[in-house]
């Protein structure tokens, strides 16, 4: 892998600004892929032998599948509306399985994500509404950050997992730093992972390290709006700078659908037990 960053793209014809592909990063699972659609633009794909999970991200859209379809979906101006209050900005996402398809029609200006991971077509197509979405607070003052499961171990799929964080100016998330690059449960999972950033103001920038145990990883990057970054393994904390918001949308996927972690034993003694 000759880097873990994605540096965003403006859209091709088809709207795309970032795409992730397991062969692209250099592993098995994770594939994801970010669209900027105008409005009545249309988008189509299979899924083949994947599974994938449509976060509306910001806009409007027509979402159909195979056998189900949605007329109306999207309420976000923008992944930062109404930050005091994250608790009334969470998104619509659609969920469908391997062997199907979608089509997307944008009824505004629309920013998707596409997050893939491999699928045995186990589940049906469904809705997956804001009110579906567990939210919860973690950490305590600079290390207070904000979590929307879109898609947890505890929902319906075959390998996905996916959840967004917004992490208040100055704060620290995915911190103290952990990892889960192991398969060894029930103390650790292997997820692999991907880091979607978006920035409030978008001129702005956050910092992410990558890094492992022996060494063989360590990567401090400066990401900006749009930037993916990508977690093969280690260790992966992120800074957000004073005056700039960050937002971030996670994909992991691995062997086995459980999110077990290791704390880095150098930091753990910052919080013993993760709130």
């Amino acid at each position: 892998m000759e880097s873990l960053i994605s540096r965003s793209q403006p859209p091709n014809s088809e709207g795309m600004i970032q795409k992730i592909t397991p062969e692209s990063a250099g592993w098995k699972y994770v594939g994801f892929e970010v669209f900027k659609l105008k409005s009545g633009q249309f988008l189509k794909q299979e899924t083949a032998d994947r599974e994938v999970c449509l976060v509306l991200l910001t806009g409007k859209a027509r979402v159909k599948t195979a056998h189900k379809s949605w007329e109306k979906l999207g309420e976000r101006d923008s992944v930062f509306t109404n930050s005091s209050n994250l608790i009334s900005n969470r998104p619509f996402a659609v969920y469908v399985p391997s062997k199907d398809h979608f089509f997307i029609e944008a009824l505004t200006d629309l920013e998707l994500a596409i997050c893939s991971a491999p699928g045995n077509g186990t589940f049906p197509a469904r809705l997956i509404k804001p009110d579906d979405m567990s939210f919860e607070n973690r950490g305590k003052g600079t290390n207070t950050r904000h979590i929307c499961n879109i898609l947890p171990e505890t929902a319906d799929a075959d390998s996905l997992l996916v959840v967004e964080v917004i992490t208040p100016n100055g704060n620290w998330s995915s911190y103290p730093p952990h990892k889960h690059d192991s398969d060894n449960l029930p103390e650790e999972s292997f997820l692999e992972e991907t880091y979607y950033h978006r920035i409030n103001p978008s001129q702005g920038f956050a910092f992410q390290r990558v890094y492992t145990d022996d060494g063989s990883i360590d990567e401090t990057m400066t990401v900006k709006n749009h930037d993916v970054v990508m977690v093969p393994r280690g260790y992966h904390p992120v800074g957000a700078p004073h005056g700039y918001d960050l937002y971030y949308l996670n994909v992991m996927a691995g062997p086995k659908r459980v999110w077990r972690f290791h704390d880095d034993k150098e930091h753990e003694w910052i919080t013993k037990e993760r709130q």
